[in-house]
């Protein structure tokens, strides 16, 4: 019954995501690039991390997270609104922006290919620490090679049909979850598991998640495509969506298991699923493969193109991937998936910083002095992050 209540919730949400309306409307389809990155990877690895680490605070820690990103938006859409005004930012904060987010990109794509690798021989005989290894290996050459020969063009249209299947396979989780939710209401069994990390530990810790929020600022990048007015109503549509998801879906699943009933790793919400019903591991495994993968191949090229922007055309783009190719193989064979997610969150707060501090520049410009002040204590904690994060133990 509960299966079939999941499978029903999945269609539905999939039907309703590939509607007319819905696949018509300006801002859902601006909204859609953000969303593959924000709900994806950090929805697969955050709820074990959190539980884990956090116990009954852990939707505490979900609310900072969202809101401190929210917060960085905020920077970048006041940058987006005064380029729009014709006004010049600071050329060298700029120009350092734009190689942080190219060099965050890069770290990204390790990020996803290795949760694509551990996820995608997790159901398998393969499912070991070298079996997912190879599988991001042999994703990583995929991607070089149709960058290298083809261009990204053909797989980038993949980005729509994955951010339907990863939402509707959500819609079944979170059914599946509620309904196993209010079984241990009913019985009085729900959990109250405890607080593992505290004080300055606890909160470099989260300063290394800030990664799972991460995805918004691509909206900053569809000029191409969108207005400036659209663009800022697709970051902030998009974090609010991901927002109500990522705390129904922590506030539901922190509170149903117990401490013992989690071995973390990178895919243990594969096992913890599988408690729920045996459907759910097999949908989040078609969910992590198609995230992954779309969010890598957008990465990828996004790197590449910026690669080549900033350097005068002196590294072409297939150079670029095959530079971030190399780095890639480099931390898949050399670390672990949650040290990996601690250099992209690092990498990215350092993207965000200097976001901020232009905001606070611009902002100062026009007057504005408290928002200049919130600006730069932004970019201030931004500079934290990136210096103080750290990786959990897995």
């Amino acid at each position: 019954m509960l299966t079939a209540a999941i499978l029903g919730a999945v269609v539905l949400a999939a039907a309703l995501l590939w509607s007319g309306p819905l696949r018509r409307s300006t801002t859902w389809a601006a909204m859609t690039t953000p969303l593959a990155s924000i709900i994806g990877s950090g929805f697969l690895v955050l709820g074990p991390i959190l539980m884990a680490q956090y116990g009954w605070a852990a939707p505490l820690v979900m609310v900072a997270l969202c809101a401190v990103a929210y917060l960085f938006g905020a920077a970048i859409r006041h940058n987006m609104r005064r380029i729009e005004a014709g006004e010049t930012l600071p050329q060298g904060l700029e120009a350092a922006s734009s190689w942080a987010l190219s060099f965050a990109y890069i770290v990204s794509v390790a990020y996803y290919l290795n949760l694509l690798g551990a996820f995608g021989v997790s159901l398998t005989a393969f499912d070991s620490d070298l079996g997912a290894n190879l599988l991001t290996t042999a994703a990583y050459l995929v991607i070089l090679g149709v960058g290298w020969t083809r261009g990204f063009a053909s797989l980038e249209r993949m980005e729509y049909v994955s951010v339907t299947i990863k939402l509707a396979i959500i819609a079944g989780l979170l059914v599946g979850l509620s309904v196993f939710f209010w079984g241990k209401l009913q019985a009085d069994a729900l959990s109250l598991p405890p607080v593992q990390q505290t004080g300055w530990a606890a909160l470099t810790l989260a300063f290394g998640l800030i990664v799972t929020v991460q995805g918004f600022e691509t909206s900053r990048y569809l000029g191409d495509s969108y207005d400036t007015a659209t663009r800022v109503r697709s970051m902030k549509g998009a974090q609010g969506l991901s927002t109500a998801i990522y705390m129904i879906y922590i506030l539901l699943l922190v509170y149903i298991f117990l401490p013992q009933d989690l071995d973390l790793s990178e895919t243990a919400i594969i096992d913890l699923m599988a408690v729920v019903a045996p459907i759910l591991p097999v949908l989040l495994v078609i969910a992590a493969l198609a995230a992954q993968f779309s969010a890598a191949v957008a990465d990828t090229s996004g790197s590449g193109g910026l690669m080549s922007e900033l350097s005068g055309r002196r590294i072409t783009p297939r150079l670029g991937y095959v530079l971030l190719t190399a780095f890639g193989l480099v931390l898949t064979w050399a670390a672990d998936v949650f040290q990996i997610i601690s250099y992209a969150s690092r990498a990215f707060a350092f993207y965000y910083a200097l976001q901020a501090a232009i905001a606070a520049i611009s902002a100062g410009r026009h007057g504005a002095g408290p928002r200049s002040i919130g600006f730069a204590l932004l970019a201030a904690l931004g500079f934290a992050i990136a210096v103080f994060g750290h990786a959990i133990e897995g």
